[in-house]
């Protein structure tokens, strides 16, 4: 009998050490991750996709290795179609930038948010007007007032057509009168490169996606568009700051643009593998090269992830959808 009941004990003992244990059985990754990026390299999106992969290693915060992997084609849908229709495959994920809802909307091609899984938002990227150094031009006003005396000949570069550069290129043709050549580029690098060399007139990249050559003395920040000014006060070109960019709307450019840097997984990720996921970009959160990305891309680092993530993006989709048909750029 008392060897019965040692049994019983044990077996109890076996039991309670596995109910207690949860972290022993939860997902993670069994095989290399991918992480896609539906643009161009050197862009936006892909500079924030590969400092994350860079800390994941430095950091070793996976087991398993994550690989970027560029699909730019379709103005980014042959990414998104991708991860649409990889269902049920918890080891590839996507960056989004606004061509998650411009893309199916321009183009007709069959996706959209509701067909992946979301997992977080992990800043909100800023706008600025930029121009060539080398141009005499030092405000946004002095800048579109000689877009105007140019009579329709000036250039303006941007990542695809009718995207986000190109709707707030639209919307800066509508509140000044000036009229603007639109270069489409496949990438916010490329588009950089663009003005550098003197090929356009003005660019509305990314913080990041030009500071490199600001701190070279190659282009010039004339405002940003946003409601304010930019919180970040270190200097980064010369004597400036990402605080001393004024905002187009104090230039009388009242045009307000951010676009969500987030991530989604395929369709049918379990509970587990997107918290598996949250987890793992709030480590990336906490580390000091998270911390110098947001700080030199002057991004606005406002975290999302759940119900109140999902419903940001729905009401982001709707203001899309209000921006591109008063552009004229939805798809027959």
């Amino acid at each position: 009998m008392t060897r019965h009941l040692q049994y019983l004990g044990l077996a109890a003992l076996a039991l309670s050490a596995v109910a207690v244990s949860p972290a022993q059985s939860a997902w993670e990754p069994t095989k290399p991750v991918e992480f896609i990026v539906p643009a161009g390299t050197g862009g936006g999106a892909d500079q924030m996709a590969r400092t994350i992969q860079g800390i994941v290693t430095k950091h070793n915060l996976m087991k398993q290795s994550m690989v970027v992997i560029n699909k730019a084609g379709g103005a980014g849908g042959e990414g998104f179609l991708d991860v649409k229709n990889s269902k049920g495959d918890p080891h590839k994920i996507i960056i989004t930038l606004s061509n998650l809802f411009t893309t199916p909307m321009a183009t007709g091609i069959p996706f959209s948010y509701k067909d992946l899984t979301p997992v977080a938002m992990l800043a909100l990227d800023e706008f600025i007007l930029w121009v060539n150094a080398d141009k005499p031009y030092k405000s946004a006003k002095e800048y579109v007032d000689a877009a105007k005396a140019a009579g329709g000949t000036f250039k303006m570069a941007g990542t695809g057509s009718k995207q986000e550069d190109q709707i707030i290129t639209e919307a800066m043709q509508k509140a000044t009168g000036a009229k603007f050549i639109y270069i489409p580029e496949r990438g916010g690098g490329a588009v950089a490169v663009q003005l550098v060399g003197g090929h356009v007139d003005s660019t509305v990249n990314n913080p990041i996606e030009a500071v490199a050559h600001w701190k070279g003395g190659k282009v010039r920040p004339l405002c940003v568009f946003d409601s304010k000014k930019l919180d970040y006060k270190d200097k980064i070109a010369g004597d400036m700051s990402w605080n001393d960019v004024p905002t187009c709307k104090s230039a009388g450019l009242d045009i307000e643009y951010l676009m969500l840097r987030g991530v989604f997984m395929t369709p049918g990720a379990t509970p587990e593998q997107v918290n598996y996921y949250v987890d793992l970009f709030k480590k990336v959160r906490e580390t000091e090269e998270w911390k110098k990305l947001m700080s030199e891309g002057a991004f606005n680092t406002t975290f999302m992830t759940g119900a109140d993530y999902l419903k940001w993006v729905g009401t982001e989709e709707k203001r899309h959808e209000d921006l591109m048909k008063a552009a004229g750029f939805m798809a027959k």
